[in-house]
């Protein structure tokens, strides 16, 4: 089955009964390991349980074609459901799971957790389509998701946050779930004993280096047509492992303020007065490259650019070319072209 958005996280949590194999796929590893092991805990609280849990990767059942049927048709020695769980799992396993769903356990669970799988995916179209599975997509989360799991992660821990501090925090930190969950943990670390209310302040001193100077590297590199420092910003926050779509929204959140605040002084405001508007606000030290980028970029420059980067977005999940690449050489256009782009 082909689970919708909203679908989702209430399956995460409960999964339909008539799901016996669940594909976990997407470019995000770090939510899609982080949703595989909360279904795998309604069916064994330990997933590395050595009585009735198992794990192998789908070079291994390639190897040995028989071993999902046999390992998913044993009985629990301890009573119970058994959990299967296939890692690595690509398109050549398809084949086997196919023949798997034909004749599924009733009882016992299988879970392959799966890399980034395009719409043509042979396993994922399987997956979506067969009724005895169930395909749960793992996304970078934009901003307004991240913002809801920083709310809830920190109200468990005891801890409230400022709306603006929330604003600040989903942009920074912006990337691979277990890498949000390790900022966040930083976090309340960093305010120590609860109850405390989070500002705008403390989110900065915290995790202002959690890529988020990266990205203002990146972004403001770009946006001054400085190529080297775009490309050479754009390479460190791959090695930090900013994912490629995180990158881009950040391209695209700064395009879109410019445009803005470009619209509004050309409508007749002031361009501090624009700016106060931003949320969240412009840090201190990034006002004034802001401002001499509000001068440079005409508005139907600022408007053609943010049709590029959004067709790159959507090109980026079309193409079979490496997102990176696409990125990359759009940065080295983009920041050559500058204002220029008005015209192409």
């Amino acid at each position: 089955m082909k689970l919708t958005w909203k679908q989702i996280e209430p399956f995460v949590k409960a999964p339909e009964s008539y799901a016996r194999v669940i594909l976990v796929y997407g470019p995000d590893s770090g939510l899609m390991r982080e949703r595989a092991k909360t279904m795998g805990q309604t069916i064994v609280s330990d997933i590395n349980d050595p009585f009735n849990a198992v794990a192998f990767t789908g070079d291994q059942l390639l190897d040995d074609p028989a071993r999902l049927a046999d390992e998913a048709g044993a009985m629990s020695m301890m009573g119970g459901a058994r959990l299967i769980r296939i890692q690595d799992g690509g398109d050549k396993i398809a084949p086997l799971v196919k023949d798997y769903l034909e004749n599924p356990s009733a009882e016992n669970l299988v879970i392959i957790e799966s890399g980034e799988l395009g719409p043509k995916s042979p396993l994922r179209q399987l997956c979506e389509k067969s009724k005895a599975a169930a395909a749960v997509p793992c996304y970078v989360e934009d901003e307004r998701n991240l913002s809801q799991l920083i709310r809830e992660t920190l109200k468990t821990a005891g801890f409230g946050i400022q709306a603006d501090a929330v604003v600040w925090l989903s942009g920074a930190i912006a990337g691979d779930r277990l890498r949000v969950r390790g900022e966040l943990e930083k976090l309340v670390t960093f305010m120590g004993t609860p109850p405390a209310n989070i500002t705008l302040e403390d989110v900065r001193n915290c995790c202002g280096e959690a890529g988020a100077q990266s990205l203002d590297d990146l972004v403001y590199a770009v946006g001054s047509g400085k190529t080297e420092a775009a490309l050479k910003a754009f390479h460190k926050l791959q090695e930090e492992g900013i994912a490629d779509i995180a990158i881009l929204r950040s391209l695209q959140t700064h395009f879109r303020k410019l445009h803005l605040v470009k619209s509004m002084i050309e409508q007749g405001s002031h361009m501090d007065d624009a700016i106060k508007i931003l949320q969240p606000p412009l840090f201190f030290k990034l006002e004034q490259p802001f401002k001499a980028q509000i001068s440079r970029w005409p508005l139907p420059a600022l408007a053609n650019m943010l049709s590029r980067l959004s067709d790159l977005e959507a090109q980026s999940k079309q193409t079979a070319m490496p997102v990176n690449t696409l990125i990359a050489q759009a940065l080295l256009a983009i920041s050559k072209s500058g204002p220029a782009a008005k015209a192409a």
